[in-house]
């Protein structure tokens, strides 16, 4: 057999993933479009969420490490809720770093709370320990928090600023570094 008949055999063989890859992508882009109504609002370039704006209810969920964990504004206190779950890969990357820097920098008078969803409370307790995370977190292991309240049906991260009155004031999809962070944090404390 020939070099350039093995090749083109090659090639027929890729394209039955190609039109199945192509499709996929149709797919989702249709999806995402779809759920955002076709567009994104932006401010300054930058994506806009829905939910900025919009007020939060109070939230009283179980604990991870504690039998209850309450909204932080609902005492009045600027909030940073982050969306996590030992099942996200991006998580391990993104939640070591996030939990040292809380450990060694005060935020006050901004609380920190997290949301760990979409698993069973035994798992959520054994990464929130590996993680050594000192601030609240809720088990959402239903979604009833991270879907049914914020509406994210992505997956996580995700992490959400809230003012001492529960309104959002920026949502950051996805892994969020230490200085998105720290300024989502200072823009609160000024809030």
């Amino acid at each position: 057999m020939s070099d350039t008949t093995d090749l083109r055999r090659r090639r027929l063989s890729r394209r039955p993933l190609i039109i199945v890859g192509s499709v996929l992508a149709i797919i989702v882009i249709a999806a995402v479009s779809a759920l955002t109504g076709g567009h994104v609002n932006t401010q300054n370039g930058q994506a806009v969420s829905p939910l900025v704006g919009k007020t939060i209810k109070v939230i009283t969920a179980p604990g991870v490490t504690t039998t209850s964990v309450k909204s932080p504004w609902a005492s009045g206190h600027p909030t940073v809720i982050i969306f996590f779950g030992s099942w996200c890969a991006i998580c391990h990357s993104e939640m070591p770093k996030i939990a040292t820097y809380l450990r060694s920098h005060g935020v006050a008078p901004v609380s920190v709370m997290g949301d760990d969803n979409n698993e069973p409370l035994g798992d959520a307790k054994a990464f929130v320990k590996k993680l050594r995370l000192t601030f609240p977190v809720a088990s959402d292991p239903n979604d009833t928090i991270s879907v049914g309240i914020f509406g994210f049906s992505f997956g996580d991260p995700e992490t959400v600023f809230l003012n001492r009155r529960g309104v959002v004031k920026e949502v950051h999809l996805g892994a969020i570094s230490v200085s998105e962070l720290r300024h989502g944090i200072d823009a609160l404390k000024v809030a």
